[in-house]
């Protein structure tokens, strides 16, 4: 009994099923609004000057101190005798070296050089750019955006009915 019912009602379902209807129309554009956007450009350039650099002498050249120790040693050979010769060397090599080390800075005059400075800066420039076109039409009673690359005489709407 349940299959003699079930089947009628299938068939019934089926013929019942919905439709639908697609179609396009044309709608006249009311306005066509320029779109611009702001484009920042920087630009690298440098800014070069030259400057003038003082140098220190005494870390220019060991030539003081080698020559006081070499002098230092000598007469530190002459002075000591037997054991304490090498002591008396070796002891005077370092005094004869502090002390050219000394005299070299102190006759040593402070030089300068000439040094190329640069530093980055940058230039910005900003323009308007033109990037599109925002066309506005009216389809009863609503409003419609449609945004393209160039001003629009109509915009296309899709319509969809279903019954």
């Amino acid at each position: 009994m349940k299959k003699l019912i079930l089947i009628p009602c299938l068939f019934l379902g089926l013929s019942l099923s919905a439709e639908s209807i697609n179609y396009t129309e044309s709608v006249d554009v009311i306005s066509s609004e320029p779109i611009y956007k702001t484009i920042t450009t920087r630009t690298p350039y440098q800014e070069c000057w030259d400057e003038e650099v003082t140098h220190s002498g005494s870390a220019e050249s060991p030539i003081g101190s080698l020559i006081g120790g070499i002098a230092g040693g000598i007469l530190g050979n002459q002075v000591g005798g037997g054991s304490g010769k090498t002591a008396a060397t070796v002891g005077g090599a370092i005094v004869g070296t502090l002390v050219g080390k000394n005299l070299s800075e102190r006759n040593s005059q402070p030089s300068s050089s000439m040094q190329r400075r640069c530093v980055t800066k940058y230039q910005e420039e900003s323009s308007e750019k033109l990037v599109g076109y925002k066309n506005i039409a009216n389809y009863k009673g609503k409003t419609i955006t449609k945004y393209t690359k160039t001003p629009q005489d109509k915009i296309s709407v899709s319509i969809n009915v279903n019954y």
